[in-house]
């Protein structure tokens, strides 16, 4: 039986449960789960204070207009509390530098790390508004709705992190 203080919990509960959250999602909100456009979201607000303009006809027009978004930046502060308590109840906390970072990127210190980190973040969401929405947008939502734009993508994605684990053991 897994617990919430084990270290990992069983792919098929946690898949389960997030699979279920669908529902509540297309029902109480219109919208399924995905998380980058919280931070559009929340770049279009702080955007309006500087120019009130914004609001209309811009990129961020969309998102400012609907409340259906403002639900995922809940989502997203939430994940990253559940993590961190997540972390803090199953003991694992912070652990350093993976040895496959290390050897693979020659990444020593903590500023590196978190360096690597924004940027390969940064880049990640460019590509999921690139992409009209990010992994969980498309390989939760999308699939769940059989969208032919969305198996293309989580094709990509699926082949992308292959090919990265591919080239990132092999350096290490």
């Amino acid at each position: 039986m897994t617990r919430l203080t084990d270290p990992s919990w069983s792919p098929y509960l946690a898949g389960g449960l997030i699979g279920l959250l669908q529902i509540p999602a297309f029902l109480l909100m219109d919208t399924g789960l995905g998380a980058s456009s919280s931070f559009v979201t929340a770049a279009g607000q702080v955007a309006v204070l500087v120019d009130p303009m914004v609001q209309e006809g811009s990129y961020f027009s969309k998102y400012l207009a609907s409340d259906k978004y403002v639900w995922q930046v809940a989502l997203v502060v939430g994940v990253v509390f559940g993590a961190f308590f997540s972390a803090r109840a199953s003991g694992m906390g912070r652990r350093g530098v993976a040895p496959v970072w290390r050897s693979a990127f020659n990444i020593r210190s903590d500023a590196a790390r978190y360096a690597m980190a924004f940027l390969g973040g940064f880049v990640l969401l460019f590509g999921a508004r690139l992409a009209g929405g990010c992994t969980s947008g498309h390989g939760l939502t999308g699939m769940a709705q059989l969208a032919v734009s969305s198996s293309v993508v989580v094709a990509a994605i699926f082949a992308g992190g292959i090919a990265s684990a591919f080239l990132l053991t092999r350096r290490a």
